[in-house]
C-alpha cells in the first residue's frame, strides 16, 4: 500500500501528505511549505519571522544550496538526498535563560524520529549532532530573531557515500534504514518536536527536569559516558570526560586535576570530538 507521502527516493514531498498525516484536533503545525529549491530554510524561515509568521510554521526544500550548519559551515543538499527543513517556535512565556535548551529539544525529536521511523539507532553528540553508526546522520542550527527561534534541521536520508556533504557524515541509506521515506520521516520528525516543545514549554521555567526532557536526552547522548576533547571559542581546548548535561543544557566534565577526583568544568558552547 502507498503511504501516500512519495512514489520514490527521487519524488517531491507532498505538503498536504504530511498536512493529513498529522491532522487532529488544535494542530500544531498548520502553515507546511515545500519548495523545490533554496538557498537556505533558516534565512527564509528568519525572514518570515521578522514579518509575524506564525509559530508552527514549516519550511521544506527538495534542495538547498546555501544551507547553514554550526559553526558556519555550509551545508548543501541535492534534490531527494536529505530532509531539509526549518520550523518557526516562538517560546515567549519560557524564560530566555532556559530557550538553551530548543536545539537540544530538537535533537531528541530527531533522534526520536529516526528511531521510530527508519529503524536506526540514533544517538546524539552533544550539543545537538544525531550520530548513526558512529557517522554525523543529521545536523541542527537555531537562530533567533527577536522573540522567535528558527530551528534548522538537515537529515541524510538517500544520500550515497560521494553524496555526503562531509567527512565523517553517514545517511539513512548507508545505515540500512527499515524506511526512508522522508514524508513519513517528516512527519514523524514533526509530531516528536510538538510533543516535546509542547512539554518543555507548558509553564515559563521551561523546566528540562520536569518536563522529561533532560532524562530523555541523557538517554540518548553519546557524550555523556565518553572522553572528549572539546574546542572551546577563541581556539582554547579543553579534555576530560563528560559526566553530564545541565538543568541549562551545558555539557559538565571532569578534567585532569590536582584533587584525585579531578575538577569539574561547564562547557555552554563548543565543539566535542568523541575520544576512542
Amino acid at each position: 500500500m502507498s503511504s501516500g507521502f512519495t512514489a520514490g527516493g527521487d519524488q517531491r514531498l507532498s505538503a498536504a501528505a504530511v498536512r493529513a498525516a498529522l491532522a487532529g484536533p488544535g494542530s500544531f503545525w498548520d502553515e507546511i511549505d515545500v519548495v523545490a529549491e533554496t538557498g537556505s530554510t533558516n534565512a527564509d524561515m528568519l525572514e518570515a519571522a521578522r514579518r509575524g509568521a506564525p509559530e508552527g510554521t514549516v519550511l521544506v526544500a527538495e534542495a538547498q544550496t546555501a544551507g547553514r550548519g554550526r559553526l558556519g559551515r555550509s551545508w548543501v543538499t541535492s534534490p531527494g538526498a536529505a530532509l531539509t527543513c526549518s520550523v518557526l517556535l516562538r517560546p515567549a512565556a519560557v524564560s530566555p535563560a532556559r530557550r538553551g535548551w530548543v536545539p537540544l529539544l530538537a535533537g531528541v525529536a530527531v533522534a526520536s524520529a529516526v528511531r521510530a521511523v527508519a529503524g536506526v539507532d540514533a544517538r546524539l553528540k552533544w550539543p545537538n549532532d544525531v550520530l548513526a553508526g558512529g557517522g554525523k546522520l543529521a545536523g541542527i542550527l537555531a537562530e533567533q530573531a527577536g522573540g522567535a527561534i528558527v530551528v534548522g534541521i538537515g537529515i541524510n536520508v538517500g544520500a550515497s557515500e560521494a553524496e555526503l556533504p562531509a567527512t565523517g557524515a553517514t545517511s539513512l541509506a548507508l545505515q540500512q534504514a527499515s524506511c526512508a521515506d522522508r514524508g513519513q520521516l517528516l512527519a514523524g520528525l514533526l509530531r516528536q518536536l510538538e510533543k516535546w516543545y509542547l512539554r518543555w514549554s507548558a509553564d515559563e521555567t521551561g523546566d528540562p527536569v520536569a518536563s522529561g526532557l533532560r532524562r530523555e536526552y541523557l538517554r540518548l547522548s553519546a557524550t555523556v559516558g565518553r572522553n572528549v576533547r572539546v574546542t572551546l571559542p577563541g581556539g582554547r581546548m579543553l579534555a576530560g570526560t563528560a559526566t553530564d548535561v545541565d538543568e541549562t543544557g551545558r555539557l559538565v566534565l571532569t578534567v585532569p586535576g590536582k584533587a584525585e577526583a579531578g575538577q569539574i568544568a561547564v562547557v555552554s558552547a563548543g565543539e566535542v570530538l568523541h575520544v576512542r
